[in-house]
């Protein structure tokens, strides 16, 4: 182990495969290391096995290429085919590009029966029911998820020394979630990967999809191992370097969620600049890496990526004019917008001030009202407090809590977020007019949604913890062993999330118990020995 431990730090691109047998070495890559048993000729499986690793990272783009040049130069390549077709499918946020999915199967034979008689061996055909499995079988897509992995229970029963099959079948496992996060499904998926893991440590599907199976609160610890091993595995996929963070976020690493994403942005980046596009400013790492920087207590840090990312979705210095262009840029200004607002506590600075742009969908536009009736609280303005909430019942419909940086959730998820923080707003509203008995009984209500709600990964799905507003509230009211026990079951949801273990602190200290209090007060120093400014009201007292 000690030996395969130290090889992750050979980096380089080992090609020229001089022979594609069962017994073929495993080779470092970009995006991992792959081995493949196939009937493909030598000449086309450099491309294919980095066409396999980058599917493997969720690189699709990547994957998609590399396989199609593996068709070009091998027409007859049956598993060149199966992996392009692999790459339209998301199984862990459910998203599929069936249409694609089915023509790249086409292009190798028009049948299922066609494509079988071009596989070169059983295993092959194995793979390739699968992937009919999954784009041609009857029903609607969630039936076709699991029939595909039923498919890949028998590929993987029949080949166990097959460690894509066992990868790809766990993959399937967590694809059949289709009602959030399943603690049974999930832990399966684990049982199958964990030995695949000590066998196969450089692979970037195990590594991958092990951290994907624990990526929550609980969980997490079990996938610190392949969480450190992953950096190292696939140095070129963006994702791969991202993925590290979902057991940092879920554990409280701060320092190390920065710099996954710090470094998985540059990836991205930089293979954007080879493509000539522009930087990825408002997208899932930027978020990350801002949220990161927040609970770093980094506020400037984190105001310099909202800046770039509010640039971009809002351009020629404030005029939304031609925002209409990129809802996917707004989707995450907004997103990235609340989150500063909230985690900063600058209500009364310029990024409260910045209007809705031109061209929002209905989740932009839900996130900032939400964000404009908590900051008018904030300021003791409740006239406009009471017109955000009109206007968030008004916004409030299926897709109206939809952006970017959360899980994997789930239509009824968006649905519930939206009617939470439309709880919360009416909740603080009624505590600023003096009704704090109502405002607590309504946020109670909402924690207990919230808690019923399946564990997402990275920011908090509800971008304002139910059971942190629950604690505020309470302290408010001098109800501080109440508060107490609110802002540590808000950091059972969200570890390590600063502005709860200062409400932790403060109440603490309220009750009496200065031990305590001081203790988190440490902790939190220890997390914020890097800021650069932390407001006065979210200062610990020395």
């Amino acid at each position: 182990m000690k030996r395969s431990m130290t090889a992750l730090f050979l980096v380089g691109i080992m090609l020229g495969l001089t022979s594609h047998s069962a017994a073929q070495a495993e080779k470092l890559s970009d995006f991992g290391q792959v081995s493949f048993a196939n009937s493909g000729s030598a000449a086309a499986q450099e491309p294919f096995l980095r066409g396999l690793g980058a599917l493997h990272d969720f690189e699709w783009e990547s994957a998609a290429e590399n396989f199609r040049k593996a068709q070009s130069i091998d027409p007859g390549f049956a598993m060149a085919y199966w992996g392009e077709a692999l790459s339209h499918n998301d199984g862990i946020h459910f998203q599929q590009d069936t249409a694609a999915g089915r023509a790249a199967l086409n292009k190798l034979a028009p049948t299922p029966e066609a494509r079988l008689a071009k596989c070169g061996t059983e295993r092959e055909r194995y793979y390739m029911r699968a992937a009919d499995a999954l784009y041609n079988a009857p029903g609607t897509k969630e039936e076709r998820d699991f029939k595909y992995s039923d498919a890949m229970a028998a590929l993987y029963n029949k080949y166990p020394e097959d460690v894509d099959a066992g990868a790809l079948y766990a993959l399937s496992l967590l694809s059949t979630a289709h009602q959030g996060r399943d603690f049974s499904i999930f832990m399966k998926s684990l049982a199958i990967l964990e030995p695949l893991f000590f066998a196969h440590p450089n692979h970037p599907g195990v590594d991958h999809y092990l951290i994907h199976s624990v990526d929550d609160p609980i969980h997490a610890p079990l996938g610190l191992l392949a969480a450190r091993n992953y950096s190292k595995v696939a140095l070129k996929a963006a994702h791969a370097q991202h993925m590290t963070s979902h057991i940092f976020v879920a554990m409280g690493m701060w320092d190390d969620v920065v710099q996954a994403n710090v470094i998985a942005s540059g990836v991205q980046n930089e293979q954007n600049a080879q493509k000539g596009r522009p930087a990825t400013v408002c997208g899932h790492y930027n978020l990350w890496l801002e949220y990161g920087r927040l609970q770093q207590g980094r506020f400037a840090d984190a105001r310099k990526v909202l800046d770039a990312c509010h640039d971009a979705a809002v351009p020629s210095g404030g005029d939304s004019s031609n925002a209409t262009m990129n809802r996917g840029l707004i989707a995450g200004y907004s997103q990235m917008r609340l989150r500063y607002l909230i985690d900063s506590g600058d209500w009364k600075g310029e990024v409260a001030r910045w209007p809705v742009p031109e061209g929002a969908d209905a989740g932009a536009r839900l996130t900032f009202t939400f964000g404009a009736g908590y900051g008018a609280v904030r300021r003791g303005d409740l006239q406009a407090a009471h017109a955000a909430l009109e206007a968030m019942a008004s916004t409030k419909t299926k897709d109206a809590a939809r952006g970017v940086g959360t899980g994997a959730a789930t239509a009824a998820d968006y649905d519930g977020r939206a009617a939470i923080l439309q709880q919360e707003l009416q909740a603080m509203i009624s505590a600023a007019e003096g009704q704090r008995d109502e405002a607590i009984a309504l946020v109670r209500k909402a924690a207990e949604s919230e808690t019923a709600m399946p564990f997402e990964y990275g920011p908090p799905f509800i971008d304002k913890p139910t059971a942190e507003l629950l604690g505020e509230l309470l302290l408010d009211a001098q109800r501080p062993q109440e508060a107490r026990a609110a802002f540590q079951a808000a950091l059972v949801r969200t570890p390590q999330r600063t502005q709860a273990l200062l409400g932790l602190s403060r109440a603490m200290k309220a009750a009496g118990d200065d031990p305590g209090a001081q203790e988190t007060a440490n902790k939190l120093r220890s997390i914020w020995h890097s800021a650069d400014a932390i407001p006065t009201e979210l200062q610990v007292a020395r």
